[in-house]
């Protein structure tokens, strides 16, 4: 019984033939956000089942391109070198969020991991586990290749589109209409 729900439990089907997972929560907003989540995963294993390639993790990935990125920057002559720099810029702050959102000092821990890359460590990442930098190869720290690539091509794809903005007009803000109906 789940709840005040009779149900009946079939073991022994084949793997891969069917499966059912039951989602509680105490309100639907709860359900709703568990069942995005689960799609996501399921939809990201689903990827990976369907293409193997991994990155790694960590930030390690971003670090890489944003290196590759400068580089070829300075070898890149007028404007087109500004716009590589900050692009490369773009990627390194995603490091940066990382640390944020797990609660660490981003500033220290991206300085830490640009020192480590600079020094040719390819696979040095943040360990959100720990709050340092590691070895995410040691680690086993990866993502999945498409999600990444998709990621970054969404990204681009974002900023080309911001970019193209020529005009922005500026609507006067809208009346607002008094509350007749006070509780």
């Amino acid at each position: 019984m789940i709840g005040e729900d009779k149900l009946i439990h079939f073991s022994g089907v084949a793997l891969g033939e069917a499966c059912t997972i039951v989602l509680r929560g105490a309100t639907q907003q709860i359900l709703d956000e568990a069942e995005r989540s689960l799609h996501d995963a399921l939809c990201v294993l689903a990827q990976t089942v369907k293409d193997s390639r991994t990155v790694y993790g960590g930030g390690c990935s971003e670090m890489l391109m944003a290196h590759a990125v400068t580089q070829l920057a300075s070898r890149t002559p007028g404007k087109e070198a500004v716009a590589m720099e900050s692009y490369a810029k773009a990627l390194r702050m995603l490091p940066t969020i990382i640390a944020d959102n797990a609660g660490y000092d981003s500033a220290d821990l991206v300085a830490q991991l640009r020192a480590a890359h600079s020094e040719g460590n390819r696979t040095a990442g943040l360990d959100m586990k720990e709050g340092t930098i590691g070895d995410m190869a040691v680690l086993g720290i990866t993502e999945n290749f498409q999600v990444k690539q998709q990621v970054l091509l969404s990204a681009a794809e974002a900023a080309e589109v911001i970019l193209r903005v020529d005009n922005i007009i500026k609507a006067a803000p809208r009346k607002r209409v008094p509350d007749h109906h006070p509780c």
